[in-house]
């Protein structure tokens, strides 16, 4: 190739321009044709005539939204450079971020200093321009395929540079998801800064990517250099400000692990690189909680494989052991508390390939929002595996839409009281056993532990008083009131009569509050042995608690809500209950369960209703 050419950013809005710049390695006059294609689309846009060093791009102010590639040809040399044309004003809920960075820090990889890589080659270079040819996809080309899929599939999405993230805040507050994909490898810390600020205030992120956000990097020359010393020792700055350092997130003196913004990280990961990398599509995913979200409308099945190939060559995970035979992260590598474990491939055999490891799908809450994550690089170039295709739509159009309500957390079961106490999640199931598993959204299984009582409804108080220690109180079939210490086992205690046809329990500040079937809502302080009716016209057919104030599911499956006060009061309408016929809440969520159907929770939020 004797014609170069790079341009001066990597992203221009719509309406705006973008100047590039052309050499030859020889003397001929610098004149030739400019063909612009759509990356997206896959189509040509327009053909223009260069003439000479500079070529300004005038960009139409409605050319889509888009990855573009512009070709110059001189003569039989041709050079491409590619870039993004960013939406004027968000026209899509979705945007979708290209990767710049990771493509230049490969440009020109293995070439004495030339390119940060490889990493223990010590004729890497620590800083790299991006005024110079080249940074373009790398041959497998790991963010094509999705968007080559997004168009044809019904989804308008707008278009990123990566380094636009950087400075991106008032970018990013004009959607509802950011789309990390393919292989994003390589963030500043005001790229993820900005992200994890986003997600926290009630953005979403989908990231279907691997290897995501492994080294920090920095910008230099008003944005223009990329600076990766990918050492510590070598990096000035690791005695000025530690925490900019350009090694991996994880590694010191930053000790800031992806984890936090992915729930995932590459240090678990697993990678199969050079002559081994087509063992990749070997791979598949195991489902490991077909009731998710997620999975809707795949028909998988616990223990299903899916996605042959989509693994990619290399992948991220979280710590994790198995309890019950279901993934529970661990949380030492700094992955949140939140994170449930969704599919797991199994990829220790690669570690003579690469580096061994697992592969873990997952999701879980950041602030308001909420984060997905593949986990792999080939993602979007197996989006005609019809499992991969319809995960894919799930996640776009949940996290792209309002905020959700009820999420799975569980199988299907039968329940007719549930309390959480100690963090533990208490159920009585229609066998009239007492069971227990932990309050988390990863679908954890159900213990027997003992005798249910005959309990057809419960509550715990939210801290002991005198007269109301810490366990679990009962409203049981034959209208008794009963209690009994949480654990294993212990016996139930009869502690006086209650209101016939109970159907709901809840405790507040001392106070039980009990709904019966005919509708009714009655109150028993701690000081007496009398219930008195509240509310004759309640009609509540499940009754729970939670920061000093009552919920319960009333008539058309609604969730209803009021202050416990000692007289009749209005209800609020709060939200659908989705069915649910059996109510408690925990640490601001509330948590249902209906006949045969899944476990569930929600925040105690109104609906969205659309306009």
């Amino acid at each position: 190739m004797t014609v170069y050419a790079y341009a001066e950013a990597t992203s221009c809005v719509q309406g705006g321009a973008l100047r590039f710049h052309l050499a030859r390695a020889s003397r001929a006059p610098l004149h030739g044709s400019v063909l612009l294609e759509d990356v997206s689309a896959d189509r040509a846009v327009s053909e223009e005539e260069f003439d000479g060093p500079l070529w300004t791009f005038d960009v139409p102010a409605d050319l889509p939204s888009s990855l573009y590639r512009a070709v110059f040809t001189a003569d039989e040399d041709a050079s491409e450079v590619y870039f993004v044309v960013r939406a004027a004003r968000p026209r899509s809920p979705i945007l979708l971020s290209i990767p710049f960075p990771t493509w230049q820090a490969y440009n020109r990889a293995g070439i004495p200093g030339e390119s940060v890589y490889w990493t223990e080659q010590a004729t890497r270079a620590s800083r790299v321009a991006f005024d110079r040819p080249g940074g373009g996809p790398p041959p497998e080309r790991w963010e094509e395929g999705m968007l080559r899929w997004l168009g044809p599939a019904g989804y308008e999405v707008d278009y990123c540079s990566g380094l636009d993230l950087h400075d991106g805040a008032a970018l990013l507050s004009g959607y509802r998801l950011l789309v990390v994909n393919g292989h994003d490898e390589y963030w500043t810390a005001g790229m993820r800064d900005n992200v994890e600020e986003f997600v926290r205030r009630g953005g979403n992120l989908a990231v279907f990517s691997g290897n995501t956000c492994w080294w920090q990097f920095r910008l230099e020359d008003d944005g223009r250099t990329m600076v990766c010393y990918r050492d510590a020792v070598t990096d000035p700055m690791a005695t000025v400000e530690p925490g900019l350092t350009t090694v991996e997130w994880s590694s010191a003196p930053v000790n800031r692990p992806e984890n936090s913004l992915t729930g995932v990280s590459f240090r678990r990961g697993a990678g199969t690189w050079g002559p081994y990398m087509q063992l990749m599509h070997e791979e598949s995913y195991t489902t490991r909680f077909p009731e998710h979200w997620v999975f809707d409308g795949t028909g998988l099945g616990e223990g299903d494989k899916f996605g042959q190939g989509c693994i990619g060559y290399e992948t991220d995970a979280c710590d994790f052991v198995e309890v019950d035979g279901v993934p529970v992260a661990t949380g030492r590598d700094g992955t949140p508390p939140s994170f449930v474990i969704l599919a797991t491939a199994d990829l220790r055999h690669w570690h003579r390939y690469g580096q061994g490891g697992m592969a873990t799908m997952g999701v879980f809450g950041l602030g308001a929002g909420t984060v997905f994550t593949a986990s792999t690089v080939n993602w979007g170039n197996t989006l005609r595996d019809p499992a991969v295709d319809r995960i894919t739509r799930n996640v776009l159009d949940r996290l792209s839409g309002p905020p959700a309500g009820w999420e799975v957390i569980g199988p299907a079961g039968s329940f007719r009281a549930l309390t959480v106490c100690d963090s533990q999640l208490y159920g009585v199931g229609a066998d009239g056993s007492l069971y227990r598993r932990d309050v988390s959204g990863q679908n954890l299984r159900w213990h027997r532990i003992d005798s249910g009582g005959g309990v057809v409804a419960m509550a715990t108080p939210r801290e002991a008083s005198t007269t109301r220690p810490i366990g679990l109180y009962g409203l049981t079939g034959d209208d008794r009131l009963v209690y009994r210490d949480p654990g294993l086992q212990a016996p139930w205690t009869v502690l006086g009569e209650a209101p016939s046809g109970g159907v709901g329990l809840a405790l507040v500040d001392g106070d039980l509050w009990a709904a019966t079937a005919d509708g009714g809502l009655w109150r028993l302080p701690p000081e007496t042995a009398e219930w008195t009716l509240v509310d004759g016209e309640a009609g509540a057919v499940a009754l729970t608690a939670m920061n000093g104030r009552l919920y319960a599911v009333c008539s058309g499956d609604r969730v209803r809500t009021r202050l416990p006060v000692a007289a009749a009061a209005e209800w609020g309408d709060l939200c659908s209950a989705a069915g649910c016929t059996v109510l408690t809440a925990h640490a601001g969520r509330l948590i249902g369960a209906t006949a045969d159907r899944p476990l569930r929770w929600r925040a105690p939020v109104p609906d969205h209703r659309a306009r």
